[in-house]
């Protein structure tokens, strides 16, 4: 049975909707981008930022560098925390650790950050080691984050680890280290994108996610 467990953040523990959709809709607002419906705006949450501003709004590499900070700007005094957890998560994360697991954070986001929200939502005890992203933009890709964490923590047996993510991002990372992922539905990824991506199993609900570590 697995014995590590490693959470992404966004759409997987917490529902960051409103402050990142906001924060992105600042970033484009500095160049006369006008973004009424901020539900429009979803698909940021997840993969690197950068990427998202040059996949989606198609910003040369220092365009989408120089957007990331304009992005920052608010995320870091309100976007942070216009965020929820989702319901059962607390719940499950210490159901984990009482019964002697260890929990990990990998998430893409900065780690000051996942920890400042980790902290504000009274989440951080439960957690063994928080990885995320430099400021500068190292480590920002999935796979990268999740060799960080295992490296950081010493874990070798990786036939004990085990990623739970709601995108094909970290999808794809956790396989780049050769461990197997756990798609949710209940965040902003779908069924076809977490399965085509090759997750190991697939849970509607943090309730289902539940019945299957603990």
């Amino acid at each position: 049975m697995y014995q590590h467990i490693l959470f992404d953040l966004d759409g997987t523990l917490t529902d960051p909707k409103v402050g990142i959709t906001s924060a992105v809709a600042h970033a484009l607002k500095f160049y006369g981008i006008e973004v009424e419906n901020l539900d429009t705006l979803c698909k940021f949450i997840g993969p690197p930022l950068a990427d998202s501003f040059m996949e989606y709004y198609g910003f040369d590499r220092e365009q989408a560098v120089e957007a990331v900070e304009k992005y920052r700007e608010y995320f870091s005094v309100r976007g942070l925390y216009e965020n929820e957890v989702y319901p059962g998560i607390e719940k499950l994360l210490k159901a984990l650790t009482e019964q002697g697991k260890k929990v990990y954070l990998a998430t893409s986001k900065p780690e000051v950050y996942a920890r400042q929200i980790l902290e504000y939502f009274h989440l951080t005890e439960y957690f063994t080691f928080i990885g995320g992203s430099e400021l500068s933009g190292e480590r920002v890709r999935k796979g990268d984050v999740i060799a960080y964490v295992l490296e950081h923590e010493k874990i070798t047996d990786r036939d004990k680890v085990i990623m739970v993510g709601d995108r094909m991002h970290d999808v794809l990372g956790a396989k780049e280290q050769n461990i197997p992922c756990i798609g949710v539905l209940y965040g902003y990824g779908n069924r076809q994108e977490l399965e085509e991506a090759g997750a190991a199993m697939i849970k509607e609900s943090v309730e289902e996610l539940h019945d299957t570590l603990v």
